[in-house]
């Protein structure tokens, strides 16, 4: 249950941003919508009991933005340089610094396989329903 709960979600897109602030506003949470340009940011992501990253920025987000016992889910995937991988390797991260945020929250996304594969699931499940109306048939139920 989100209801009176505050959440903050970093960034302002049209295809995820908006409306993810729209979702948690439907579950009843106050939601405050930030980006890379919002004064002071990092206050306004230490009082979200929810805190959602989608700025784009790589590793943007670090453990002293984090509420203690927070929710925080890393949209974000970003590719950065891995010299430790060899010369011209790189690795992906998330909008948050996972390592450091991870000791703070209660609860992290990981980047990668956190929200990715739900995002690849959901495409999939709504590709095969538009199918089968399409075909006139009656979709299945996920």
């Amino acid at each position: 249950d989100l209801s009176g709960l505050n959440a903050a979600v970093i960034g302002r897109s049209n295809l995820f941003g908006k409306p993810m602030a729209q979702l948690l506003l439907n579950a009843n949470a106050t939601v405050t919508t930030a980006h890379s340009r919002t004064k002071d940011l990092a206050s306004v992501a230490r009082g979200a009991d929810i805190l959602v990253a989608a700025v784009g920025r790589p590793e943007m987000v670090k453990a002293d933005w984090i509420k203690p016992g927070a929710t925080v889910i890393d949209v974000g995937i970003n590719r950065i340089d891995a010299p430790e991988r060899g010369e011209g390797k790189s690795r992906l991260v998330g909008d948050v610094a996972f390592a450091q945020a991870s000791e703070v929250a209660k609860a992290i996304t990981p980047v990668p396989g956190g929200v990715g594969p739900m995002t690849i699931a959901m495409l999939m499940a709504n590709t095969v329903i538009a199918a089968h109306r399409a075909a006139g048939k009656q979709p299945p139920k996920f």
